[in-house]
């Protein structure tokens, strides 16, 4: 019989042991983060109903969608974790509490062309907090302290929060006559880092059918920058022409001084009003954050306000506010720039017992005690020579071996090899289990991400 060569499929990531330990550390971050804020763990299942998955589909979800029937049921790969937990809060609302805080990190999938960097099965990590009928306005200035103290914690310190607000982009563009087109608009501005100012208002011009007079007043709206305070009064400038502009600016500088007190500084937070995000889903506070020494790598978390989430599921009203992170691009940007700590432990165990009697008896008890400790413990029985056993701690990069004798048996002792440094020490169990908590301690303090 002949053998199938194994493979893994384009656009899919398959990780060895070591960057699969790495990413479990990105995720118990976030995880850690999000629960310090209230939010609860859900997960929804991968598959779904075609109609449930494309309500709000259609077009190029359409298109990326993987799609199946099984029997007589059409059914999908859920493409984002946004719409099932529409469909979630919506089955469910009689048995929630709101407003409902979730976070989930979990697969998705599309079928769009594999490239560098971009994946057909990837994690997103996603926090929502959804309302009934209303969402307080300070649940929008929160999610940047979230995206602060999560990015904070895996150990960076040069990015920015970039901050606006729809209603003020829709607001502006209402002032100027221009309410049917500012989604071509948008699309357009959004090209503004790739192709640079001159290019857009060409675009504004031809493309948009804008007159020079209206595609130089958005350029001159869109390039107001300085300092968060300077940004928000140079917008006054327009207050009072426009009730969906006011309302907009209005959440903008509540936003703005709510973050203070979040414990986010200003080198971290930008409002930026060339951030618009999607133009047919968000309705307030949208966000978009860049890693400030790399702007190749794009928005590493992004997302928004929105006004109704379950509207395909449920006439209730049900407003909410949320960001996502693509973890596995994220991870795999990380990785190609060197930024991930390779200092941190990825073994399996902190501890490899080598058993060195024919009785096994003592080492597996040992082991059991290093367990109840608390000690990530692996126990190697197998009839292999001691350098080879040597060699699988090594190559597995497990930082301590512990060896059992008859030596120290009778003398209730336990030898133990740091296998970084060679020092090698046989003290009691309570002195063994001292210096290996230590030890860790020390391994473990570094961050996940290392800036350059």
């Amino acid at each position: 019989m002949e053998k199938l060569k194994p493979r893994t499929l384009s656009g899919f990531m398959e990780l060895l042991p070591q960057p699969q330990q790495q990413m479990e550390r990105m995720m118990e971050v976030l995880r850690s983060t999000y629960s310090l804020y209230g939010f609860t763990p859900l997960d929804t299942p991968i598959i779904e109903s075609s109609e449930v998955l494309l309500a709000k589909g259609g077009g190029d979800t359409e298109k990326q969608i993987y799609r199946f029937t099984k029997g007589d049921s059409d059914l999908s790969l859920r493409f984002d974790l946004t719409v099932p937990l529409a469909k979630y809060v919506a089955l469910h609302y009689n048995e929630l509490a709101f407003p409902f805080r979730r976070y989930q990190i979990g697969k998705v999938y599309r079928g769009e062309r594999a490239q560098r960097g971009r994946f057909r099965e990837f994690y997103q990590a996603d926090i929502d907090v959804i309302g009934d009928g209303k969402l307080d306005i300070t649940n929008e200035a929160e999610i940047p302290a979230i995206i602060y103290q999560t990015f904070t914690t895996l150990g960076l310190r040069r990015f920015q929060i970039r901050v606006n607000n729809r209603k003020i982009l829709n607001g502006f563009y209402a002032m100027q006559g221009l309410t049917e087109r500012s989604g071509d608009i948008m699309r357009t501005v959004d090209k503004l880092d790739k192709i640079g100012a001159a290019k857009v208002r060409v675009c504004l011009v031809d493309d948009c059918g804008l007159t020079a007079d209206q595609a130089d007043e958005i350029l001159k709206f869109i390039a107001i920058t300085g300092s968060n305070a300077d940004v928000l009064s140079a917008l006054q400038q327009y207050a009072g022409k426009n009730e969906i502009f006011d309302a907009g600016l209005g959440e903008l500088n509540t936003v703005v001084k709510y973050l203070s007190a979040f414990g986010v500084p200003e080198e971290n937070f930008a409002v930026d009003l060339t951030i618009a995000r999607g133009l047919d889903y968000y309705t307030g506070t949208v966000y978009e954050t860049t890693l400030l020494d790399h702007p190749e790598i794009g928005s590493v978390c992004s997302g928004g306000r929105y006004d109704n989430l379950a509207e395909y599921y449920t006439d209730k009203q049900l407003p909410g506010v949320g960001i996502s992170i693509g973890l596995t691009r994220l991870f795999y940007v990380l990785g190609e720039q060197g930024m991930l700590n390779g200092d941190l432990p990825t073994a399996p165990a902190d501890v490899l017992v080598i058993p060195m009697t024919e009785d096994l008896a003592p080492a597996i008890a040992l082991s059991t005690a290093l367990r109840g400790a608390g000690i990530r413990t692996q126990l190697y029985t197998e009839a292999k020579k001691f350098k080879a056993k040597m060699n699988y701690a090594d190559k597995l990069g497990i930082p301590y071996v512990v060896f059992l004798g008859d030596d120290e048996i009778a003398k209730d002792v336990v030898t133990c090899k740091d296998m970084a440094t060679g020092e090698q020490t046989t003290l009691s169990l309570d002195g063994t289990l001292q210096r290996i908590r230590e030890g860790l301690a020390a391994r473990n303090a570094g961050a996940v991400i290392l800036e350059k």
